[in-house]
């Protein structure tokens, strides 16, 4: 895994073995390509060492199951979903088969309006399966305390966004990590080493998919 980018400090903070075996039956593909991590610092991996962030965990439980796949970590901490929009045509430059995005928690920690997510997030979709790119989109939650009108409509930006463009969806990228006392740093924001294990686990299985989508094609 290779990461491509300076971690800066994160606006967000100051608010707040071997893989498992394939199926039988299941083939593995022959195929090889760029998988590209895109998002903020959930991806950049803020607080833990590169080694311990999901790509670079990605990219080994990727290698301990056979698969000849190369994970670049383009995150950047602190950026929002209209960051993530300006630097489309960057990512692209890393000649991408693959995206894993993962971007709107600091949209959702400024109160941001879920509508601008939606717009923001919905463009760089479309912008990237324009380009021949199969994306993964990395469902988020937010806080409660922000009430349940606007978590509901925040939660719901990415299921929107999953059904029209008909792209995969990992329907909470921290599930089984968020408040979770031992898998958070300090600020209860980022995923502590331990905390990043489960997150890969939690994208695994979608990014197989995603692959397979790609070897059609």
């Amino acid at each position: 895994m290779r990461n491509l980018f300076t971690i800066f400090t994160l606006a967000l903070c100051t608010v707040t073995g071997a893989g498992p075996a394939l199926a039988a039956g299941t083939a593995r593909p022959a195929s090889h390509g760029t998988i590209v991590a895109f998002g903020d610092s959930l991806t950049a991996g803020y607080g833990v060492p590169e080694s311990e962030a999901y790509p670079a965990r990605l990219q080994r439980k990727l290698q301990q199951a056979g698969y000849q796949w190369t994970v670049v970590n383009a995150g950047i901490s602190g950026e929002t979903s209209s960051g993530a929009l300006a630097r489309v045509d960057w990512i692209m430059k890393l000649n991408p088969d693959i995206v894993i995005l993962e971007t709107g928690a600091n949209d959702g920690l400024r109160g941001q309006d879920p509508e601008l997510l939606h717009k923001n997030i919905d463009k760089i979709v479309s912008t990237l399966q324009s380009r021949g790119v199969v994306v993964v989109l990395a469902g988020m939650k937010m806080l409660k305390n922000l009430g349940p009108a606007y978590t509901g409509k925040f939660a719901a930006v990415y299921r929107r966004v999953a059904r029209d463009r008909k792209v995969l969806l990992v329907p909470f990228f921290l599930d089984k990590v968020a408040g979770k006392e031992g898998l958070n740093l300090s600020d209860g924001v980022h995923p502590t080493g331990k905390g990043y294990a489960i997150v890969t686990d939690n994208v695994y299985p979608y990014l197989l998919k995603a692959i397979q989508q790609k070897d059609k094609h």
